[in-house]
């Protein structure tokens, strides 16, 4: 699409989906509602992240319903903060809202981030106040995350925040030139810079369906996360192993001063057995640590796509040109 008729539009709202062929219709009439309050101006872009249910089949039938709704299909599961990023890529709007598919996330919301973005801010994010449905271990080992990524990064990750928010066409065109495989939006838009601010809100409960994070998932992300931004898990393998140095040298001059001042020999197969699983446990925690630091390097260095588009309602100009080919290909 020519560069003017990218100007037509004041907003785009991207909704990443895996599966969610009951919340679908829902989530469209409130999206609609919610966006055509603030603009006639507007696009709905779905991205349907290999959905395994009838999701895509409702996707093109809504496109064809409605001339501002637009799919991208993937040709397989990519993962949530990829489908996002292929969303950002094809969005057109002066200002884009990042909002997840399961409608714990309220679209009625989006009227209040407009509101504050409209006062000057480049990025305002939803902080959750409230999460209804969730289990006292989900909620504790969220909080624990968000406080764990502040102290291991120099970066100022909102605490309680997901990706849902609005964001500046400038935030856009800056994240298209961050090329990493491993995704992080939370912490990339925080890392930008720029105005921030947040709107409060109570985050609902999932009315079907069961989540597409499970812990692995959710320990993997954290993961990324915390590589992404900081380098003191390295740190901490470094400094362990001088520690364990330290003491190791000073068990073996306690040894030496035992063996030829007190004429007392250390003895003990336990202790022996002890010491060596313990220093043989700490080597293994420590390559895992570097090992998940170099299996980054690897992906990015191997320059694969970032996501593969199988079909979508946008046509050749309205998907993302160079120079960002090196993380799309379409396929027909």
């Amino acid at each position: 699409m020519a560069e003017n008729s990218k100007l037509l539009i004041d907003l785009s709202v991207v909704v990443p989906i895996y599966n969610e062929e009951q919340i679908i219709p829902e989530l469209y009439e409130r999206l609609q509602h919610t966006v055509s309050q603030i603009t006639p101006h507007y696009e709905l872009i779905f991205v349907n992240d290999g959905s395994k249910d009838s999701s895509l089949l409702q996707l093109v039938a809504l496109s064809k319903q409605a001339p501002n709704v637009y799919y991208i299909n993937f040709s397989r599961n990519f993962g949530h903060q990829i489908a996002v990023t292929a969303g950002l890529d094809a969005s057109r709007g002066k200002a884009v809202v990042i909002i997840d598919g399961d409608l714990q996330d309220p679209p009625e919301l989006i009227l209040d981030l407009y509101k504050t973005y409209q006062q000057g801010f480049e990025v305002v994010y939803a902080k959750r106040a409230e999460r209804k449905g969730e289990s006292l271990f989900k909620k504790a080992t969220a909080k624990l995350f968000y406080r764990a990524m502040r102290a291991l990064t120099n970066i100022n990750i909102p605490l309680d925040t997901g990706d849902f928010r609005l964001i500046d066409r400038k935030v856009v065109d800056y994240l298209k030139l961050m090329p990493e495989q491993n995704k992080f939006l939370r912490g990339q838009i925080a890392w930008l810079g720029f105005r921030q601010t947040q709107v409060e809100f109570s985050r609902d409960q999932r009315k079907y369906g069961k989540t597409g994070y499970p812990l692995s998932k959710m320990f993997k992300f954290a993961m990324d996360g915390i590589t992404s931004f900081s380098d003191q898990p390295l740190l901490f393998v470094s400094r362990l192993g001088f520690t364990i140095s330290l003491i190791s040298f000073a068990v073996i001059l306690y040894a030496i001063y035992s063996h030829y001042i007190l004429h007392q020999t250390i003895t003990g197969w336990t202790s022996l057995i002890i010491s060596s699983m313990f220093i043989g446990g700490v080597q293994l925690i420590s390559v895992g640590i570097i090992g998940e630091y170099i299996s980054r390097i690897n992906k990015n260095v191997l320059n694969r796509p970032l996501y593969i588009i199988e079909n979508s309602n946008l046509n050749h100009e309205e998907l993302p040109q160079e120079p960002y080919t090196r993380h799309t290909a379409v396929t027909h």
